[in-house]
C-alpha cells in the first residue's frame, strides 16, 4: 500500500505498483527456478554445472551406490552458499590434472600456479583423485570421471537444512544456521547434524545505482532499521533524493533473511512491515535492483555489481566500508552483518559421525588454501582463518 495516505483513491501509488508487479515477478522467476537450479545461472556460479535437485534414491547417506561404486554425492540449499558450493562440484566433475592452464594458471606451460596446491603432496594428481584418494576412494586418473560425481541443487536454505534432515540430500546448504531455519534448540541441532562451515559472507546492504549517484553511498544501522520497520519511506530523510524509497528482501525462510534479521533487528522473526516485495534467491534480487528506481536491499557479497552497488554502514560511530582495504570493511569479521556460510550433514545410524567419506573428501577441499582461494575468496567471500579452518578439520571423520 502507498505510504502517503493523501494519494490513496486518487491514483495507484508507484510503490503499490512496483510491489504489484514485484510480486508477479517473482512468481514468474520462482517458477522459472522450481527445477532446483536447473535453468539457473550466475556470475558468480564459476561457470559450472547447476543440476536439478536430485531423488531420495540418487542420495544414499552411505558411500555406497547402487552399482556397487560411491554414490553421487548430492547437495541442495542456499542461493548464497550456491556460488562456492556449485564451483567446486564443477572443478570436481570436471577432475581435471593441474597441468592444466584453464583451471590452475594463466599459462598452461608452467602447470599449477595456484598457492597451495604443491603442498598437497599429490601435485600430479588429478583434482578430484586426490581428495577422494585421502578418504579411501580410487583415483580414475581420468578427465570428467571422479571417483564420485557431485550434484549441486539451488532452493533456500529453509529448504536446503530441511532436505538433508529428511535424507533427501546428502548436504544442505544453509546461509543461516540451521536453529533459525528449523526453529530448533542448540541441543537438537547438536543431535541431528553435524555443521560444516566452508567461508563467511560480509552480507552487504546495497542500494540502487541511481540511489548511488545521488549520493546515498553511506547509511547509519539505525537508518536501514528505520527503513525496514517503515519508520523511514523517503530518500531525503537520509540525505538522498526526494524519492519513495522502493524496499526489497529475500523470501522468509532464507538464511539471507534469517541472518538479516538476527543481525540488524536482533531476532530471526522480528518484523519488516517497510518490506516493499520479497525475492527467494539472491540472483532475483540483484535482478530487481538493477531494474528499479530507488531500491534499497540486502543479499549476498557475491552478487553485488556496479548496477547493485554496496554501501558502508555507520555501526555505532564504527563506519564499516566495501573496500577490502578499508580499515574497517564489510569483508572483516567484525563487520557486524557477517554470518557463516553452513553445510549441514545428517547424523545416522550407518553415520554416527555425521559425516561420510564422500560428504568429507568434497569438504577436505574447500578447507585448504587452494579451496579457500579459489571458491571462497574468488567468489567475493570471506575466507576462514587459519583457527577456524583447523576447527572444521576436526568435525572431518580421520583420513585413511
Amino acid at each position: 500500500m502507498t505510504r502517503d495516505s493523501k494519494r490513496f483513491g486518487d491514483h495507484v501509488s508507484r510503490r503499490e505498483f512496483l510491489v504489484a508487479t514485484g510480486a508477479a515477478g517473482a512468481a514468474g522467476l520462482a517458477g522459472c527456478s522450481s527445477q532446483s537450479g536447473s535453468e539457473t545461472e550466475t556470475e558468480a556460479s564459476g561457470g559450472g554445472e547447476s543440476t536439478a535437485t536430485p531423488t531420495q534414491s540418487q542420495s544414499q547417506s552411505d558411500s555406497s551406490g547402487s552399482s556397487g561404486g560411491p554414490a553421487m554425492l548430492t547437495a541442495e540449499g542456499s542461493s548464497t552458499v550456491y556460488p562456492i558450493a556449485n564451483k567446486g562440484s564443477s572443478y570436481w566433475n570436471s577432475n581435471a590434472p593441474p597441468s592444466d592452464g584453464e583451471y590452475w594458471g594463466s599459462n598452461p606451460e608452467e602447470g599449477n600456479t595456484v598457492p597451495g596446491w604443491e603442498a598437497l603432496g599429490e601435485p600430479d594428481m588429478r583434482l578430484a583423485d586426490y581428495f577422494a584418494s585421502l578418504y579411501g576412494f580410487e583415483p580414475t586418473g581420468q578427465q570428467a570421471t571422479p571417483p564420485f560425481p557431485t550434484s549441486i541443487g539451488l532452493s533456500h536454505s529453509g529448504t536446503g537444512c530441511q532436505s538433508v534432515v529428511d535424507g533427501l540430500v546428502d548436504i544442505g546448504n544453509s546461509s543461516g544456521p540451521i536453529t533459525a531455519e528449523l526453529g530448533w534448540s542448540e541441543e537438537k541441532a547438536q543431535e541431528e547434524v553435524v555443521d560444516h562451515v566452508l567461508g563467511r559472507d560480509g552480507q552487504p546492504v546495497v542500494v540502487s545505482s541511481d540511489v548511488y549517484n545521488n549520493g546515498v553511498q553511506q547509511l547509519t544501522g539505525e537508518e536501514v532499521r528505520g527503513i525496514y520497520q517503515n519508520e523511514i519511506t523517503n530518500w531525503s530523510e537520509v540525505g538522498g533524493p526526494d524519492q519513495e524509497i522502493y524496499v526489497i528482501g529475500r523470501a522468509e525462510g532464507s538464511g539471507t533473511d534469517t541472518s538479516f534479521r538476527l543481525n540488524m533487528l536482533g531476532s530471526a522473526d522480528a518484523p519488516m512491515p517497510g518490506v516493499d516485495t520479497r525475492f527467494g534467491q539472491n540472483q532475483q534480487v540483484a535482478q530487481a535492483v538493477q531494474q528499479n528506481e530507488g531500491a534499497i536491499a540486502y543479499m549476498a557479497l557475491a552478487f553485488t555489481s556496479d548496477q547493485a552497488p554496496p554501501i558502508a554502514i555507520n555501526f555505532e560511530g564504527t563506519v564499516y566500508e566495501p573496500d577490502r582495504d578499508a580499515e574497517n570493511t564489510i569483508f572483516d569479521s567484525d563487520y557486524p552483518l557477517n554470518r557463516d556460510l553452513h553445510q549441514y550433514t545428517k547424523i545416522t545410524e550407518e553415520t554416527p559421525s555425521g559425516t561420510d567419506m564422500r560428504e568429507a573428501a568434497f569438504m577436505n577441499m574447500f578447507l585448504t588454501e587452494f579451496g579457500q582461494q579459489v571458491f571462497v575468496e574468488a567468489n567475493n567471500y570471506i575466507p576462514l582463518p587459519t583457527a577456524d579452518i583447523e576447527s572444521e578439520f576436526e568435525k572431518l571423520p580421520d583420513q585413511v
